[in-house]
């Protein structure tokens, strides 16, 4: 700091002063030192204008000291008021697309955001396929002289040559040669010379065969038509309409394959087939 070499010249001045001796002459030779007795001391220095000349530096000192705190200070107000301020990141929003899913906008720090995509669901109906439990190795039969009242359930197989006039469920195979009225749900359906009034669901293949008649609709995964079925067939896959079939309804299906000699009274709809048909005509 300057203040500093100010305030050691001054002091020097002041000790030139008090130490006249100590100047040089006119021609650069020191000045012979006079002695300093008491009364010299007395008579040649000042001792009240000397502590003023002190006080005086001291003065100074101390104004300099606080220019330099000042300067400082005003500098580092100046620096923090040209920071500058930091943006706040984006929020995100929803955005809503065209099948009423929300879909969040993302805006990242450098304000570059992502487009959001829109997605299409496209809905298909699928027909109700019954899940089945691993079937166990029990048959039971209901003999043809036999008659139920009720709801029928196993964990296995169940030929029905008898009437039933109830639900029947099973984990295996339900085969009817006689009568049910009711729904049926199995693993899979064969019905021979059989009357069925009533649903059938199945998670395999349904058979009717020649002579059965079947009033009721018709859920599978695979469907062999050769009897008379009153009622919607609704197929994932494969539909073989046998030559002695007569049909009354609506076949939606993976696949159709009609026999000469079938009858059908109804639409038929490849619903399931993997051909995009509409990409065809556009």
């Amino acid at each position: 700091m300057g203040f500093f070499k100010d305030f050691k010249d001054d002091l020097s001045d002041a000790v030139d002063e008090l130490i006249p001796g100590s100047e040089e002459d006119g021609d650069g030779a020191a000045a012979p030192a006079v002695a300093l007795t008491p009364e010299t001391l007395e008579a040649d220095i000042n001792v009240e204008d000397e502590l003023s000349k002190l006080d005086g530096l001291l003065e100074k000192a101390s104004a300099n000291i606080d220019n330099d705190a000042g300067n400082k200070q005003a500098e580092a107000e100046s620096g923090s008021s040209e920071a500058a301020p930091v943006e706040a990141p984006n929020k995100p929003h929803p955005v809503e697309t065209t099948d009423k899913e929300t879909v969040m906008d993302t805006t990242t720090n450098d304000n570059t955001a992502t487009e959001p995509v829109e997605t299409n669901v496209k809905e298909q109906s699928k027909p109700p396929v019954f899940e089945t439990q691993p079937a166990s190795d029990e048959n039971a039969v209901i003999t043809s002289g036999m008659k139920i009242t009720g709801d029928l359930e196993s964990t296995g197989s169940i030929e029905v040559e008898g009437t039933i006039r109830g639900n029947v469920r099973c984990n295996g195979k339900l085969t009817v040669t006689g009568l049910i009225e009711g729904n049926s749900t199995a693993s899979e359906f064969f019905a021979d010379s059989a009357r069925v009034q009533g649903e059938i669901i199945t998670s395999g293949t349904v058979k009717i065969g020649v002579g059965s008649i079947v009033i009721g609709n018709i859920s599978a995964t695979s469907a062999v038509i050769a009897g008379a079925v009153k009622g919607d067939i609704d197929v994932q896959g494969p539909v073989v309409v046998d030559t002695s079939a007569v049909v009354m309804g609506n076949i939606k299906s993976r696949s159709v394959q009609i026999n000469n000699g079938a009858v059908i009274e109804g639409f038929c709809s490849q619903a399931y087939a993997e051909v995009d048909v509409n990409s065809v005509f556009g």
